[in-house]
Parts: C-alpha cells; structure tokens; sequence
C-alpha cells in the first residue's frame, strides 16, 4: 500500500503550516519581525514576564531554538532580559515599547492571513475547522512522542 499524502492529515497539516508561515513571514517582514519572532510576541503580548521554559512550554519548542530566537530578538530591541525574582538561576523575559508598539499591526497581518485562507472556506465551516484544529493540537500535545 502506497502513503498517499492527499489523504494524511500531518502531511497536509504540516504543508499548511508552512504556507500559513511564508504568508505571515510576507506580512510581518515589513514591521522587521519573523514568524519565531511572532509565536513568542503573542505569549509575551498576553503575559508579560515570562521565563524561556515557559514561552517553550506554551509554544511546544526546544530550548536551543527558543534561546536563539529571544536572541535575536534583544538583538533587535524587541525584548529584555531581567533576573527572575524567586529563581537565580532563570530570568525573565519583557517587552520593550518597541515590542509593545508592533502588537496591533503585527497581529493585524496575521488576521489577513488567516482571513485569506479561510476564505477557501463557506462561511459556515470557518469555525468547527478551527474547532477542530484546537482538538487535534491538544490531543497531540497530550500524546507527546
């Protein structure tokens, strides 16, 4: 029997991943952001102050590749870095006004994106896709490998 990658829902999950970043790394290159860079906005938008291992939790990614992402991002005046209160071993990460200033414009042009590829989609059936998506990644975070 041959795999037949129309009908996998990782290779076709994995496929629109990767479309939905390069349609997103278009709209936020503008503002001098990459799509890393926005995964870990959107926590730090939400909750300021995190810790590396919890922005890694949060966004099911190493250490290795968060470290360098939060890298480049005080290399760009995104983020700082401050010790963590309890804990002298971790620190925490914060916005800085720069940051702060891209949330509206940045998730702006990710609504666009989204909003594009829904559109190959009636009306009626935006929602219990996305339902569905949020099913799926939960079952899979539960079931790590």
């Amino acid at each position: 029997m041959t795999f037949d990658k129309t009908r996998s829902a990782g290779y076709l999950a994995n496929h629109l991943a990767r479309l939905f970043a390069q349609h997103l790394a278009a709209g936020i290159a503008p503002l001098g952001l990459a799509p890393a860079q926005f995964m870990a906005l959107l926590e730090l938008w939400r909750e300021d102050g995190l810790t590396q291992a919890e922005l890694c939790a949060r966004l099911d990614v190493e250490q290795a590749t968060m470290a360098g992402t939060l890298g480049r991002m005080a290399r760009d005046g995104l983020i700082e870095r401050r010790a963590h209160p309890a804990d002298r071993r971790a620190q925490t990460v914060h916005l800085t006004d720069r940051a702060r200033a891209l949330e509206a414009p940045a998730t702006e042009a990710a609504r666009a994106v989204n909003a594009r590829a829904l559109a190959a989609l009636p009306e009626a059936e935006r929602a219990p896709f996305v339902a569905s998506l949020h099913r799926i990644t939960e079952e899979m975070r539960r079931r790590k490998p």
